[in-house]
Formats: C-alpha cells, structure tokens, sequence
C-alpha cells in the first residue's frame, strides 16, 4: 500500500495557519461585512 506523499508547505505559511484557521477569520471577516452592509441599508428603510 503506498502512502500519500506529503506536500511541502507553503513558503509564507506559518505552521499554525491550517484551513480551519484561514475558514474561520474568512467567516468571521464575511459575517462583519454582511453586518456593516445592514447597519448601512437600515436607515434608508427607515425613511420611509
């Protein structure tokens, strides 16, 4: 059985930076952009 060969890891990559980690700062970078979009369009529906 052969084993899958390991990747060599990115250059500017530190050990830490795993794809939970890099997934988790995305959600949380997308879910305050979703956020500061809302606050923004609250307003205009409120002029109603």
């Amino acid at each position: 059985m052969k084993d899958k060969p390991s990747r060599p890891k990115a250059p500017g990559r530190k050990p830490g930076d795993s794809r939970e980690d890099r997934l988790k700062a995305a959600l949380k970078a997308n879910l305050a952009r979703r956020k500061a979009q809302a606050r923004a369009r609250k307003p205009a529906a409120d002029d109603k």
